[in-house]
């Protein structure tokens, strides 16, 4: 199983209907938004995903209301963080700011992700955690925006820039 990771995306809608595009394009199982979705039309076009979408808010989605309800509107899963699932056999945990793993890290947990600093992460934690962070995707510089794909069978990572 391979799952799409994004983070960020800041209400950028010529860059949120690129990511779409990649992600239906790798053809993704699933798709995973860490968090500063800022407003509901953001949603409205991660509508157009070929696969689910799972995520957490960040300290930047204040608009509640209406993210509420695109959430239910689309038939997206979204929580406050920490957002934990068991896919493929890992244990995942989903948090927007890093320091949000603070006490929710533990040594079952095979991948960790996160967003907040629009920098990209990826390192192992402790012994069997994979942290990964795909870094800047709102940014106006082509080239330097990216989201991330991660097999699930494998925990390696890739990066789609754009």
């Amino acid at each position: 199983m391979r799952i799409g990771v994004v983070s960020d995306t800041h209400n950028n809608l010529k860059n949120v209907a690129k990511i779409v595009d990649l992600f239906n394009a790798s053809r993704v199982e699933r798709v995973v938004h860490t968090g500063d979705i800022t407003q509901a039309k953001t949603l409205d076009l991660l509508a157009g995903l070929d696969a689910p979408l799972y995520g957490v808010y960040g300290n930047n989605d204040v608009e509640r209301d209406s993210l509420d309800r695109a959430i239910l509107n689309h038939g997206f899963t979204f929580c406050e963080p920490p957002f934990t699932a068991c896919w493929a056999q890992q244990q995942i945990i989903v948090v927007h700011d890093p320091r949000e793993f603070n006490g929710h890290l533990q040594t079952e947990c095979n991948l960790a992700l996160h967003g907040h600093t629009h920098l990209y992460r990826l390192e192992t934690w402790g012994k069997h955690t994979v942290m990964f962070n795909p870094g800047e995707c709102a940014g106006m510089m082509t080239g330097l925006n990216a989201i991330g794909i991660v097999d699930l069978v494998t925990l390696k990572t890739e990066l789609l820039r754009f």
